[in-house]
């Protein structure tokens, strides 16, 4: 088992990405950061993003956006994606075994992990269109 290395930086990083729930971007962090009274060097944070992904104590999403956003939780769920502000919330149903059994059927590959991606309207969104 590999030693995780949570300097300060890293463990007050780590700290803005658990207690958000929006899914921040890097600049969303740096503001949080910020907010917290800390100024890390862009290096030292883009650095530290990748540490926390390839330790697993982060998840990078990339949903189609020019920019990744940073998730705190990493057991298995899906998204789901508002096309008209980009807010991004968590589903955690599962999906139908039907699907995964057709994704194996179709390319007979034997499926793993799946991350499924919705778009749609959030609530908020749908009541200003009214």
């Amino acid at each position: 088992m590999t030693k995780i290395n949570l300097t300060s930086q890293r463990k007050a990083i780590l700290e803005v990405i658990q207690t958000r729930h929006d899914h921040p971007t890097a600049a969303d962090i740096i503001e949080g950061l910020r907010e917290r009274g800390f100024n890390f060097a862009y290096g030292t944070i883009y650095n530290s993003l990748r540490y926390l992904t390839d330790t697993g104590l982060i998840r990078e999403l990339k949903l189609g956006e020019a920019v990744s956003r940073y998730d705190g939780r990493t057991e298995d769920h899906h998204h789901i994606v508002c096309s008209s502000c980009g807010r991004v919330d968590e589903v955690l149903c599962e999906p139908p075994a039907a699907w995964l059994k057709a994704v194996s059927a179709e390319t007979s590959y034997q499926v793993r992990e799946a991350q499924v991606v919705f778009e749609g309207v959030c609530e908020p969104c749908s009541k200003t269109k009214q």
